[in-house]
């Protein structure tokens, strides 16, 4: 981590230069989804984990409006003012963080202008998002530069905002409170009608999480996604009609109402709805496993969880199913199945810790056999949330070393 804090330190003195001001240094995880697809978003219940892969923010106030970003892993620019911040063309790295300062501006906040520099480790693309990790490491650099005194269930919703109401995804408030929220050695579920949650602890000694990244991601992903967003809609809005009482969201549906009325849904449309009512009871069932340490338990419902993705809610893909079919041959994996929206991305695998090496290989190699591809893996632990790592003290600049980045330091545990 110290690493990437330096990093981010000096791809922001390289890129905007030596200042008097104090320097922030803020960051936010990474996460895997162990149990829950696609149920955030219909206010239903979810099992992720941070993971020890993060995004980290350097960053400085400025006295004017202006707002300069940089990527370091991008090697990207991008300035705007805050007086011109809407969006134009197709969606970029910077819109999430120019989202997070919209929102604050639209609650009434006045960051102001501000030097960012981005760096990090969390993969991109891979299923881990990293868009949360990015909004949620802004956002607290942001709050602690301009001193906002935001809560950290402000920073979760302000950053779960700028992906809904500026970038324009339908998401959930899965991943950016998972982001905030997570604690080291454990999962979060989280009930994402009331949004609250439990930590529930991870047997870290016994299991590694391994994250297998397929090197694909089909196109329209995105649109995909919405349009399970939109069909999840049509299946509450039948219910709706079709109920006795008011339905707001799939958490409202009972498995008795859902059998009462299944037949009169177009095929698609049940499909939808029963691997969100399905998943909803698995995660409940998956949580009470991990808290007695049942992790065979759990392994079982991510398998179970996957085939639904899969089967009826359709966004699996030929190199997903591949991956969690390799993982699930072996002794030492206790449970895998795809983490994030799909169409390609991750596969996360709860793995014996003695046989992570061996399962490594064994998917590598079956993996490259039937695709061509090497896929790339991580071996994490479930870590902790965002927070301010180093405020480094005014007057320092460029060449003063290491020993500078000491004058508060807020790092949480890992």
């Amino acid at each position: 981590m110290s690493e990437h804090i330096r990093r981010g330190e000096q791809a922001l003195l390289e890129q905007f230069g030596d200042s008097d001001r104090e320097i922030t240094i803020a960051s936010a995880p990474g996460r895997v989804n162990l149990i829950g697809g696609h149920t955030d978003y219909n206010e239903g219940v979810v099992l992720p984990a941070a993971i020890d892969r993060r995004t980290v923010i350097a960053g400085r106030a400025r006295t004017d409006d202006v707002v300069n970003l940089y990527s370091l892993s991008l090697d990207e620019h991008r300035s705007i003012s805050l007086a011109d911040r809407d969006r134009d063309g197709e969606t970029n790295w910077s819109d999430y963080v120019i989202g997070v300062f919209d929102r604050l501006l639209e609650r009434g906040y006045e960051p102001g202008g501000m030097d960012l520099a981005v760096a990090g480790d969390v993969p991109i693309g891979a299923g881990v998002s990293s868009s949360a990790a990015l909004e949620v490491a802004a956002a607290t650099a942001i709050d602690s530069i301009a001193d906002l005194g935001l809560s950290e269930d402000e920073i979760a919703k302000t950053a779960w905002e700028a992906e809904t109401e500026f970038v324009g995804v339908g998401c959930g408030i899965m991943d950016q409170f998972a982001a905030t929220f997570s604690e080291a050695d454990s999962a979060l579920f989280l009930d994402c009608r009331t949004e609250t949650f439990e930590l529930v602890p991870i047997d870290a000694e016994r299991i590694k999480i391994l994250v297998v990244d397929t090197g694909v991601q089909h196109d329209l992903v995105e649109d995909a996604h919405n349009e399970r967003v939109r069909q999840c809609q049509e299946a509450v809005d039948a219910f709706d009609r079709l109920a006795d009482e008011s339905v707001s969201s799939l958490r409202d549906v009972s498995p008795e109402l859902f059998e009462e009325h299944a037949a009169e849904l177009p095929e698609t449309i049940r499909k939808r709805c029963r691997h969100v009512l399905a998943e909803n009871e698995r995660v409940r069932e998956a949580a009470e496993a991990l808290e007695n340490g049942d992790l065979e338990t759990v392994g079982a419902l991510m398998a179970e969880s996957h085939e639904s993705l899969r089967e009826d809610y359709e966004t699996s893909c030929a190199e997903l199913d591949l991956v969690a079919e390799l993982a699930g041959e072996h002794d030492g994996v206790l449970g895998a199945r795809m983490t994030g929206s799909g169409f390609g991305g991750s596969v996360v695998c709860l793995v014996e810790r003695d046989a992570v090496a061996d399962v490594r290989e064994t998917i590598r190699t079956g993996y490259r056999a039937e695709t061509g591809i090497d896929p790339e893996s991580y071996v994490c632990e479930p870590a902790a949330g965002a927070g301010v790592e180093v405020k480094v003290e005014e007057g320092g600049g460029q060449g003063r070393g290491d020993d500078a980045v000491t004058l508060e330091a807020e790092t949480r545990s890992e």
